[in-house]
C-alpha cells in the first residue's frame, strides 16, 4: 500500500477571474504556474428564490509538480470535484461569511486518490453586488453564529443574574424600612402581659 498526503495551500499570488451572471456565476482561482486551479461554482435560487448557494467545486492539481508532490507514484494532471453540492448557502442581497474552518470531501478522476477542500476565513459574493469590491451586509455561516453566541450568551446571563440581585436587595431594602417604623405586635399571646 502506497500512499501520498500533499497540503496544497493558496499562493498570495494566485491569478483570479470569474463570470458573474444573474442566476449562475464562477470564481477560478490558479496558481504556480496553473499546476493548480480551483473553480467555484455558485447558483442563484430557481428552486428556493432568495437563496444563493455554491453548487460545484472543480480542482485540477498536477502531481508532477514539485513543490507540494516530491514522490508521486502516477504523476500527472488530476481533477477532483465534487457533485450535488450545497454549500455557503447565502440570503439574497448579503456576501457569505465564515472565519470557521469547513472541509468538503471532492471525488478525484484518480480513484486511489482521496481529495478534501479545506476553506477558513471565507468572505465572498458571487450575486447582487451593488459596487466594485464592496461587500453586502455578511451572513454569518452556522458555526460562526453558534461560535458568537458561546460568547455572548455567559454575559446576557450574568447581566441578568446581576439584575436579579439588584431588585431583590431593592425589594428588600424598601420593605425593610417600611417595616422598621412599625409597632411589632408579638405573635406570643404569654408576652402579652408585658406590653402596658
Amino acid at each position: 500500500l502506497i500512499t501520498e498526503q500533499a497540503d496544497i495551500p493558496l499562493s498570495r499570488g494566485a491569478e483570479m477571474k470569474g463570470k458573474c451572471g444573474t442566476n449562475e456565476s464562477e470564481l477560478e482561482i490558479s496558481w504556480l504556474e496553473q499546476a493548480y486551479t480551483l473553480k467555484l461554482f455558485f447558483l442563484g435560487g430557481k428552486k428556493r428564490p432568495g437563496k444563493k448557494r455554491l453548487s460545484r467545486i472543480q480542482f485540477t492539481y498536477d502531481t508532477a509538480e514539485r513543490t507540494y508532490f516530491k514522490d508521486a507514484v502516477s504523476p500527472g494532471k488530476h481533477t477532483a470535484s465534487s457533485h450535488r453540492l450545497s454549500a455557503l448557502v447565502t440570503p439574497a442581497g448579503k456576501s457569505y461569511e465564515c472565519q470557521a474552518q469547513q472541509t468538503i470531501s471532492l471525488i478525484s478522476s484518480d480513484h486511489q486518490k482521496s481529495v478534501q477542500l479545506l476553506l477558513s476565513e471565507v468572505r465572498v459574493q458571487p450575486f447582487d453586488i451593488t459596487a466594485d469590491f464592496v461587500f453586502s451586509e455578511e451572513h454569518k455561516c452556522p458555526v460562526d453564529q453558534r461560535e458568537q453566541l458561546e460568547e455572548t450568551l455567559p454575559l446576557i446571563l450574568g447581566l441578568i443574574l446581576g439584575l436579579v440581585i439588584v431588585i431583590t436587595l431593592c425589594v428588600y431594602h424598601i420593605h425593610h424600612k417600611l417595616t422598621a417604623n412599625q409597632v411589632q405586635i408579638p405573635r406570643d399571646r404569654s408576652q402579652y402581659k408585658h406590653m402596658g
